[in-house]
């Protein structure tokens, strides 16, 4: 590698502050955003729980709920979307630090032994910088994470309101309890699948550049 300036090194390391920072402001956001979905799902439950001792799980209460929970279930999802955005940001930051990384062990391959992330710009690299070693991820990682627990969450809001509305059309308790299964099921798929095509879209848009010999 041709040898750098002080001012190059100098422009590398203010870089890499610059992507420290839109990192921990991506991880601010992403944290609001959840605590803005909790909060406001912890709400109904409890205004859904006074509502009920007043209409003793009447009319009112089905009115009131198929008003109430379908506007925390949007917030759900435009909240999973926000994530999965920060999360693409996130990796694209990274990917953006383990370049600068590359660069610094080009200018001194003798520090490579101290560094535990990675200097490579593709996928398994960025992984590796992010997440720590690949190995101690579960398959079921995506649920772990904070969009994969918001969407379970919002896939329960979303049976709910079907085993509220079917109860409210006199359904009885089986027919609700299937309704709110099903409702339960689609809606976590259809996150799911929101997932994957997400990630094939990122994968299409990943330039690499400092891939491993």
């Amino acid at each position: 590698m041709e040898e750098l300036s002080p001012q190059a090194l100098q422009i590398l390391s203010t870089e890499h502050w610059s992507l420290l920072s839109a990192r921990s402001l991506g991880y601010t956001e992403a944290m609001s955003r959840a605590s803005t979905f909790l909060a406001a799902l912890s709400g109904a439950i409890v205004a859904l729980a006074l509502v009920s001792q007043a209409t003793h799980f009447g009319d009112g209460f089905t009115a009131f709920a198929l008003v109430l929970l379908p506007v925390v279930f949007f917030l759900g999802v435009v909240t999973i979307l926000r994530l999965g955005q920060i999360n693409r940001e996130d990796a694209h930051w990274v990917q953006g630090m383990n370049r600068i990384r590359h660069a610094y062990l080009e200018i001194a391959p003798e520090l490579e032994q101290y560094f535990v992330t990675s200097r490579y710009d593709d996928q398994p690299g960025v992984l590796a910088s992010a997440m720590g070693p690949t190995e101690i991820r579960m398959p079921w990682q995506g649920f772990i994470a904070l969009p994969g627990v918001v969407a379970v969450l919002d896939s329960v809001v979303a049976g709910a309101v079907g085993a509220i509305a079917a109860l409210g059309l006199d359904a009885g308790t089986a027919v609700a309890l299937i309704v709110g299964a099903l409702l339960f099921c689609s809606a976590l798929a259809g996150f799911s699948l929101l997932a994957v095509l997400s990630l094939k879209a990122s994968e299409r848009s990943f330039v690499v550049r400092f891939p491993p010999p």
